[in-house]
């Protein structure tokens, strides 16, 4: 299982408005471009499925942009990457009789770690991730001095 990188950037873009949830001020694109290093045009598009999926809201006008719907604590990384990727981590409904034993092993071993991997997302939040941060941050700053 790797993390595609509309994932990660819309992840970012997510940690970016995160990060500014509590001033209630929306986010435009070129502000989360600049500062998470996302090209405009695809950020655009990561917002536009994020909205269709009910994590982000948009406002328009001179003072428009991207906010989060709710709190960072309760928009869970399962939640996200289920937008965004479409995870259908449930069995495949292939006809049964047509299997074979090694397929089957296989698909039950793979099942078995998308199950693992869907209670670790779930277990995570956007808050967590900022709080993360925030610990890396200040474990740098001290490092440094």
């Amino acid at each position: 299982m790797e993390l595609s990188c509309k994932s990660e950037y819309a992840i970012l873009a997510l940690l970016e408005m995160a990060s500014h949830y509590e001033s209630g001020e929306p986010l435009q694109i070129r502000q989360i471009a600049a500062q998470q290093n996302i090209p405009d045009r695809y950020l655009e598009q990561l917002l536009a499925t994020l909205r269709r999926g009910g994590i982000v809201k948009s406002q328009r006008g001179s003072k428009g942009g991207y906010f989060l719907t709710r709190e960072p604590r309760r928009i869970k990384l399962l939640e996200i990457l289920g937008c965004l990727e479409g995870l259908d981590m449930g069995t495949n409904e292939e006809d049964t009789n047509t299997k074979t034993i090694d397929s089957s092993v296989i698909e039950e071993i793979w099942l078995e770690a998308s199950q693992a991997a869907n209670a670790v997302l779930q277990n995570y939040t956007l808050q967590d991730l900022c709080e993360k941060r925030e610990s890396r941050r200040q474990l740098d700053i001290m490092y440094y001095i």
